[in-house]
């Protein structure tokens, strides 16, 4: 029955109630990307008020420590609480992390000094981690072999439109105090509300049908899958056949990644996680801050970034028509090598048509990055582990992030911009390097033929 469930998943026509789900569940990453962006464009208004001090007084009271505060809390989401998402459920767990997430930044917004900032962003991290590694995993295991990386390029684009609603919000409400309020305090808090309004919209997902498998729930996974597919009919879908992928119906341990396959995997993954991660948040989570570095105002370098960051969906929007043509290890190759010739270009800029023009080519290249890896990671590994061991990886990212964060601003202190460009360019570098040479191609192949 497991088998045959499986390929009634890999049959299921992606129809509008496929999308319809895809997005339920992108929508929670909505605003956990709000979040995950928001530090680089709250930043300046932290730093006018004073709430934190030049690096050279005090690192952790520095946009360094805060920045660093919130990755140190995702990579504890990721790395220690990944797996309770193949124990307990992907609908319980990032249900459950919403709520968290939107308590933390509510107490965020309600501190006075860089300690209690920093304690509460901590604290977002965990939440906005294990959110995220959730999602991945369940829309990997949600959509079949032909439409996976639409499912994914569809995702982002939803959640990378977060991007832009910060970056407008912050150039509006960051230099101002409406209601005698803080203008930053009123971008967390907004972020923080929306979260809510997601969670009850959600509220109708089910669980998914492989996570049930694995875990011998194969009655109320046919339920599931049985409504999907009267669902695709009602819509005059027609089914195709597919052959049946092999069964993967035993309880996993994350001592699998220690033997082949899934061992190189991880070896890959983490390398790649370690470098792209600091080629990918030196420029999203510091743009304005590289901005003012490079001599533009404050409220000068926050529009800019607003107007950038504007193009954030258009890269995942563009994968929609091209992912399923191009094998995803070599996508993100391609995009690597965009980012550090993008950043390279960065650099040079002075002018307000060239800062925009390289900072849209970067902010392409950087998603396009990114809805290509959240695909790929969760395809090399199997459901029974596959949270657990993309957290894992993924956790990496996040360590690379805390210490990036330190060597962005000392770069920043001693090179000035061009330093910081020249460090991504290489790390871009080395990302490009083992995917290319170490990744194993998923396009158009079942997730348990992949993982097998």
């Amino acid at each position: 029955m497991t088998a045959a469930i499986s390929a009634r998943l890999e049959a299921l026509p992606h129809a509008r109630g496929f999308w319809w789900r895809v997005a339920l569940i992108s929508l929670g990453g909505f605003f956990e990307f709000y979040d995950l962006f928001l530090a680089a464009y709250i930043v300046p208004g932290l730093n006018a008020e004073h709430i934190l001090v030049p690096v050279s007084e005090s690192y952790l009271g520095s946009s360094a420590g805060f920045v660093a505060s919130f990755f140190a809390g995702l990579w504890l989401g990721t790395a220690l609480f990944g797996f309770v998402a193949d124990r307990l459920g992907r609908r319980t767990i990032f249900t459950f992390s919403l709520v968290w997430y939107a308590a933390a930044a509510i107490g965020m917004a309600l501190q006075h000094d860089a300690m209690g900032l920093a304690l509460f962003r901590f604290l977002g991290g965990i939440g906005i981690g294990v959110e995220l590694v959730t999602i991945d995993t369940y829309i990997a295991e949600l959509a079949p072999r032909d439409v996976r990386g639409r499912a994914f390029a569809f995702a982002n684009v939803i959640q990378f439109c977060a991007i832009p609603l910060v970056a407008f919000l912050a150039w509006l409400l960051v230099p101002l105090a409406p209601l005698g309020v803080s203008g930053w305090r009123w971008v967390i808090l907004i972020g923080a509300a929306g979260a809510g309004v997601v969670w009850f919209a959600r509220r109708g997902v089910p669980e998914s049908p492989r996570w049930l498998l694995t875990h011998g729930r194969s009655a109320e996974a046919d339920v599931i899958v049985t409504r999907w597919e009267d669902e695709a009919r009602a819509d005059g879908c027609r089914f195709h056949h597919v052959a049946s992928p092999p069964p993967q119906d035993r309880r996993g341990s994350l001592k699998e990644l220690l033997h082949p396959p899934y061992r190189g995997r991880a070896i890959m993954l983490i390398v790649f996680n370690l470098f792209q991660a600091c080629g990918y948040y030196g420029f999203s989570s510091w743009v304005p801050t590289l901005l003012i570095a490079q001599g533009i105002s404050v409220t000068t370098s926050l529009g800019y970034t607003a107007i950038i960051a504007i193009a954030a969906p258009f890269g995942p929007l563009a994968g929609l028509f091209f992912t399923e043509r191009v094998e995803r290890k070599w996508l993100i190759v391609g995009a690597s090598l965009a980012i550090a010739a993008a950043g390279l270009a960065f650099a040079g800029q002075r002018g307000m048509a060239g800062i925009l023009a390289c900072g849209v080519a970067l902010t392409l290249a950087n998603n396009t990055l990114s809805f290509a890896y959240h695909g790929y990671q969760p395809e090399l590994f199997p459901t029974r582990i596959r949270a657990a061991a993309v957290g894992f990886v993924y956790s990496f990212s996040r360590l690379a992030n805390v210490g990036s964060s330190f060597i962005i601003v000392t770069l920043l202190a001693h090179f000035g911009a061009p330093g910081v460009f020249v460090f991504i360019a290489g790390c871009m570098g080395v990302v490009a390097l083992v995917i290319g040479a170490f990744g194993p191609a998923t396009r158009g192949r079942a997730l348990e033929e992949i993982s097998r």
